[in-house]
């Protein structure tokens, strides 16, 4: 009978909603911030944050979480995922009330920093206990429902972050975590059971230590690179470190016998595969989400609040075709359903490219639900592959390998999109600042963004500067737009040449799947 044949915890759909809201809180987080940076940068309204100030207040989150990811997949599996889950919503939930109330833009970028340590915490473990609590047979339906969380709150983000701005204020955004997370951690303790590696082994604490500085150091030199160009010493020198770190980090996995990640995973199709296009298209859809919010802002003139709105049909495809990808996969295979989710991926970001500024907005809409139900069946069969290749012990492991590669991606996505859209941005709009002052002319040649502010003090000359400017910017759109699309079908490549198929499922080298330690249920 099912009953006896299902190895799943009793309590595991009643688990996934406690993990979905424990995810939930730390996803809206980054998405809401974004539409709070022009408050942030009032010095009435807000902190009176600099452009360097504001990057720091996104960048030392992601710098953080970044770097800890792997480490702490690592050490859920052998502390207690239950445990690191509390602790990562606790610190969370501290430096959310921190950042609220904020005084100055210093304050806010430690508390930034912290709330990237919980985060670290909380997102790869959510996967592990998936993995430990669900059947082999549920468990891609249960990460089809995970993934679709995760696309939700990158569109609800916007639209709370909005309603929040226009009725509170700029605290109120991190607010809004603290009750969030008082639930979450009520609810983990009551429902989620304990489960850890029985057999860890001894810590590999120089993979570790190389780990978490090979990824900061890479991620510091993407940021950097990104945000002042790829052209200064310290984003290459940064760069070019944490390469040699984190190779140095490979060759002592292969030596070490009790490694943190056993690298010989990257010769297996089942994990190598998924794992490099997970990297791939958050590179790509990172980069485009980055461009797409400013284009929906500025070019189109929509309020935060209706932007976020307008992301609504990208979370509304993820939540309608995530959970439903797992069906999908059983029935054509992973292979078959990732190329076809990477190729309306690759026709979602492509198709922005013919998008300009008065190009209807259904059409952008349509646009956004192609990527979201592209993306809503390359994510689940991509991390369900990843977690398959890995015994339940070693869940930890897989999760935080998917989340790393997705993060550093994702960073990497917009530091590199983002610096094509400004070189294309400033080559288009350098003839029509002539005759402007120097000061007008510096800002409207750093930014669109900066453009708009410098016609906010130019009376008459304003409407000329701010149609060369939007004009500037949808032809840098194009560009960045076309590059995304081309990294996105180097997936289709990587799945078709190396992702196995419904019939061709290769094994791990890993240790045999052990049942897992399932301790303090309630």
């Amino acid at each position: 009978m099912e009953l006896h044949n299902n190895t799943g915890h009793p309590r595991r759909w009643a688990i996934l909603g406690v993990l979905v809201i424990s995810l939930l809180v730390v996803v809206l987080d980054n998405t809401i911030l974004n539409v709070a940076l022009r408050t942030l940068a009032d010095p009435v309204h807000g902190l009176g944050a600099s452009q360097g100030e504001l990057e720091w207040s996104i960048n030392s989150y992601t710098l953080v979480f970044a770097g800890l990811l792997f480490t702490f997949g690592v050490l859920g599996d052998r502390a207690g995922r239950k445990r690191f889950l509390m602790i990562g919503l606790v610190l969370f939930g501290l430096a959310s009330l921190l950042s609220a109330y904020a005084q100055s833009p210093g304050q806010l970028i430690a508390a930034r920093a912290l709330m990237g340590v919980g985060g670290a915490a909380i997102m790869p473990v959510t996967l592990s206990i998936i993995s430990n609590v669900f059947d082999p047979r549920e468990r891609g339906r249960a990460i089809g429902v995970w993934a679709g969380a995760v696309g939700l709150a990158v569109a609800i983000g916007p639209i709370l972050g909005g309603a929040l701005l226009e009725h509170f204020w700029w605290g109120s955004v991190f607010l809004i975590n603290v009750p969030v997370v008082a639930v979450g951690v009520v609810l983990v303790a009551l429902l989620v059971p304990e489960s850890r590696d029985p057999r860890p082994g001894r810590i590999d604490v120089l993979g570790v230590l190389l780990s978490v500085v090979g990824l900061v150091a890479l991620s510091y030199g993407i940021i950097d690179g990104g945000e002042h160009g790829f052209d200064r010493p310290l984003a290459w020198g940064s760069i070019l470190v944490g390469i040699a770190v984190l190779g140095w980090f490979v060759q002592h996995e292969r030596r070490s016998d009790h490694p943190s990640l056993d690298v010989r995973l990257f010769r297996v199709p089942r994990f190598a595969a998924p794992v490099a296009i997970v990297g791939l298209v958050f590179f790509a859809a990172m980069g485009s989400m980055f461009f797409g919010s400013f284009y929906l802002q500025l070019v189109r003139d929509y309020s935060p609040l209706q932007t976020g709105l307008l992301f609504l049909p990208f979370a509304g495809a993820q939540l309608v075709f995530a959970p439903r990808s797992a069906a999908m996969v059983r029935r054509y295979g992973g292979k078959a359903v990732a190329t076809v989710g990477l190729a309306l991926t690759v026709v979602s970001l492509g198709a922005f490219v013919f998008i300009g500024a008065s190009t209807p907005i259904w059409i952008v809409l349509l646009v956004f639900l192609i990527q979201g139900a592209g993306m809503a069946n390359i994510m689940p069969p991509a991390t369900e592959s990843i977690m398959s290749a890995l015994p339940r012990e070693k869940a930890g492991v897989g999760s935080a390998v998917s989340n790393t590669i997705r993060q550093v991606a994702g960073a990497l996505g917009v530091a590199v999109l983002g610096s094509v859209l400004s070189a294309v941005y400033r080559s288009d709009i350098g003839d029509a600042l002539t005759g402007l002052p120097t000061q007008a002319q510096d800002a409207a040649n750093e930014s669109i963004s900066g453009a708009y502010a410098a016609a906010g003090q130019l009376g008459p000359a304003a409407p000329a500067l701010i149609s060369a400017a939007n004009d500037a910017f949808v032809t840098a759109m194009h560009w960045a737009a076309g590059l995304s699309a081309v990294i996105a079908a180097l997936g289709i490549i990587v799945v078709l040449r190396w992702m196995p198929g419904k019939e061709d499922v290769s094994v791990a080298p890993a240790a045999p799947v052990a049942e897992p330690e399932l301790a303090g249920t309630a």
